[in-house]
């Protein structure tokens, strides 16, 4: 009787510390963040596509979602990572995320400009600027928000923690590169460039320590290219925006059907500020194991 229960007690007392064993893997940290980061996105999509006509669903949703994944981003450093986001804090965030949107606006122009040098580039004149042009900052917002808490918060961070900080870069640039594989017309170029700007990011967020920055890159380079340049953004349709142009010639210069983000010009662009930020950030050899 007294073995049988000294068994039960044992299992008892196993039970926690196999459970917290399971929380503090790596694997189980980054597919925990990445469900309560992103599970509110599709959820208010689909309740507010439920529940209000398409003519009423205009930005609301995605700000709505943005501000869910925010929560959700927290919840998740708080209760399993049993720390404090400051990552996410407010002090500073204004001036973070300007000198991101800078950033992220003046790698598209370069971009664009030596496209325009290569004769690839042809630009048609500027198009009357008006309030819809503003829609799509909503979405963009959230997939600034969304991916850079992901990516650089959860994957990056785990990752980071565990391996050390090269390894934390080398892996958050590829999934995030990876993560782009449905997309239309993805390309070897494209898959350069998108790994590179996960470079660039993770470089950004090394130097700040912060999400701010990398948030306003991301929300800059999107609203950018697809509503000051009317260019086609990762695969996604080009829409009309400020400008008009277009881009002629060979695809490895224009990217194709991917977009701007398949050019080689724009590999080559983003991987020079990839290697300058992280050359400004910390010795990756001495966060390494």
């Amino acid at each position: 009787m007294k073995a049988t229960m000294d068994n039960t007690l044992s299992m008892a007392t196993n039970k926690p510390a196999l459970a917290s064993r399971l929380m503090a893997h790596p694997l189980v940290r980054i597919v925990l963040g990445m469900v309560l980061t992103f599970a509110a996105v599709p959820l208010t999509m689909i309740v507010a596509s439920k529940l209000v006509e398409k003519p009423y669903r205009v930005a609301w949703p995605q700000l709505l979602a943005a501000v869910l994944v925010w929560f959700g981003y927290r919840f998740y450093v708080r209760r399993v990572e049993k720390r404090q986001p400051t990552e996410l804090a407010t002090q500073g965030m204004g001036r973070e995320l300007a000198t991101g949107l800078l950033l992220g606006a003046g790698l598209v122009a370069l971009t664009f400009a030596v496209l325009a040098a290569l004769g690839v580039y042809r630009f048609g004149g500027v198009n009357s600027p008006g309030l819809a042009i503003l829609l799509p900052l909503a979405e963009l917002v959230l997939v600034g928000m969304a991916e850079e808490m992901m990516f650089r918060g959860v994957i990056f961070g785990v990752t980071e923690r565990s391996l050390g900080g090269k390894a934390a870069v080398a892996i958050s640039a590829l999934v995030f590169s990876l993560a782009h594989l449905p997309n239309e017309g993805l390309s070897v170029p494209a898959v350069g460039a998108l790994a590179a700007y996960g470079v660039l990011q993770a470089a950004l967020y090394m130097k700040t320590r912060r999400l701010w920055i990398c948030i306003g890159t991301h929300v800059a380079w999107n609203y950018c290219v697809s509503q000051v340049f009317s260019s086609t953004v990762s695969g996604h349709a080009a829409t009309d925006g400020l400008l008009r142009g277009e881009l002629v010639g060979n695809a490895m210069l224009t990217g194709g059907v991917f977009g701007v983000e398949g050019s080689l010009v724009t590999l080559l662009l983003i991987a020079a500020a990839a290697a300058f930020w992280l050359r400004r950030g910390p010795n990756l050899m001495n966060r390494g194991r």
